[in-house]
């Protein structure tokens, strides 16, 4: 009796077992059947086990796809048991991002609406719209003129920073140097916040690591798309929440709810939320009308996507940005002197005239973003069944553009493992196809804070560079490997450099006269 027991036990958990195994692979054929070629997927986590097991990154995981199928305009992937598309051919990235992008203006990650989810990255089609629409002027050349005596400001309390800690130790973390600036700068032209550079540690530190720490909230949601938005669930935990929406009632408090003469961007929420409703544009004749209110939570979500957005990225970039000059040191020696003819020609007044003027500077910075885009791979959803060339896409299906696969294929950047800033000069752009290049993405849901990232930027390493040279110390020179722990690109062991008083160098010479 016992054994017949043990025998039903044991067949049931096998018949279990085949059950589970079976729903686990059950579309694993969708992409054969159809003719589209791909890497072979593994139950329970089709092709992505080296990113759920953080192994390797995102995006390094896309790229290898990319990489494996140079023929093909699309590949076909399994994320968990669901297929979706990766997008190779740049005719076919075209429709995706801009000739259909009214059917993939989604990403394909819905979060709750109360835990900092209705925020204009991740917003839905409709929300998104509206959002876009009157953010927008935040952006604007006038904007960031005003803003632009903060950020120099910011900038020369950043190398009053510097002098001490430099003489003590000339080898320096540069991604966590360049993170002080842009929390401070970020304070102080979002919220209005004075930020000492000197203490931003302790609650950011913690922020930075709970906000971009990768957590398993994202492949939740992968095996069960809707499930977050379903049980009102949110990627970020609640000390995240806590802090933005705290952050919006204190500025609420201190200006009694109404826009101040600061023009920064918590004041253009202050204005639409007294606006009461707020209306986006239609898309067609007859289209129905969008419209959203301006509450507590959509203001803290703009804020914490500003926040996060703004500072993390800037400070990679400009920290992989300062990485490649260290090991290009014609290239910095170029930059340089450009700073030094630019700020002479504008009576050394930082002006957004001036910033323009630095045109090798901003060749520089593309190329930084050529070489690391910083968010990568970029998700897109279709809403409907459509066709893309050679392919069918069905309602719902998620699509994926590796950013580093485009940039770092020969057939669109020549020799593309090297640092080559003179890609950019306008006779070397000229026939090169528009969606090869994507740091910002591509579209009308391109990146909207793009212009201050670069101005941000372009006053940060002006200040910088002005007053250092940077140099390879010991560890600069081996490959780098990223963070696989991280939502964004980022150095595993940091990006050290050494940083020379260039009074202690030949290049004085620069900035005294030659």
């Amino acid at each position: 009796m016992a054994l017949a027991i043990a025998l039903v036990v044991m067949l049931g958990l096998a018949s279990g077992a085949l059950l589970v195994y079976l729903f686990l692979v059950r579309n694993f054929s969708y992409w054969e059947k159809r003719g589209v070629n791909g890497p072979k997927p593994i139950p329970l986590f089709g092709n992505v086990k080296s990113t759920t097991l953080r192994r390797i990154t995102y995006n390094e995981c896309y790229r290898k796809f990319y990489e494996e199928h140079p023929e093909d305009k699309v590949v076909g992937l399994y994320r968990a048991w669901h297929p979706c598309l990766l997008v190779r051919d740049l005719d076919v990235l075209k429709h995706v991002m801009i000739r259909q992008f009214d059917n993939f203006v989604d990403r394909g990650f819905s979060f709750s609406n109360k835990g900092l989810g209705f925020n204009l990255f991740n917003a839905e089609s409709d929300d998104w719209r509206v959002l876009r629409t009157r953010l927008s002027p935040m952006f604007t050349t006038g904007k960031l003129k005003n803003m632009l005596y903060l950020m120099t400001e910011r900038g020369d309390r950043f190398l009053r920073y510097l002098e001490p800690l430099v003489e003590r130790s000339p080898e320096q973390n540069v991604h966590t140097l360049i993170q002080r600036f842009t929390i401070a700068n970020i304070g102080a032209c979002a919220f209005g916040i004075d930020i000492d550079i000197n203490d931003v540690d302790g609650v950011f530190d913690k922020l930075d690591n709970l906000i971009f720490a990768s957590n398993y909230t994202v492949e939740l949601e992968m095996m069960l798309p809707g499930i977050l938005k379903r049980f009102d669930m949110s990627l970020w935990p609640a000390v995240i929440k806590d802090f933005f929406y705290g952050l919006v009632k204190d500025i609420l408090r201190e200006r009694n709810g109404v826009a101040s003469n600061r023009k920064d961007f918590m004041d253009l929420m202050l204005e639409l939320r007294a606006a009461g409703e707020i209306h986006g544009l239609k898309r067609h004749e007859g289209d129905k009308e969008r419209s959203l209110r301006v509450t507590e939570d959509v203001m803290a979500a703009q804020a914490f996507v500003f926040y996060a957005a703004g500072y993390e990225t800037s400070a990679t970039t400009m920290a992989f940005l300062l990485h490649e000059l260290a090991l290009n040191p014609r290239v910095q020696d170029r930059v340089a002197h450009e700073i030094h003819d630019v700020l002479l020609q504008h009576d050394h007044r930082v002006t957004i005239d001036c910033l323009k003027d630095m045109v090798y500077l901003e060749r520089v910075f593309h190329e930084t973003l050529r070489m690391y885009p910083v968010v990568d791979p970029i998700p897109r959803q279709a809403l409907e069944r459509c066709d893309l060339p050679g392919v069918a896409v069905e309602r719902g299906m998620g699509l994926l553009v590796s950013v580093s696969g485009i940039h770092y294929d020969p057939k669109h950047w020549p020799n593309p493992t090297k640092f080559d800033p003179d890609r950019f000069l306008p006779e070397n752009s000229e026939g090169r196809h528009p969606c090869a290049y994507l740091p910002f993405g591509l579209g009308p849901r391109n990146c909207i804070g793009m212009r201050f990232a670069q101005v941000q930027s372009k006053v940060c390493l002006m200040k910088l560079l002005g007053r250092y040279r940077v140099e390879p110390c010991e560890s600069t020179r081996r490959r780098l490997s990223y963070d696989p722990g991280r939502l964004v690109l980022r150095s595993k062991h940091g990006l050290p450099l050494r940083l020379v008083p260039r009074h202690n160098t030949h290049a004085d010479t620069l900035f005294h006269g030659n």
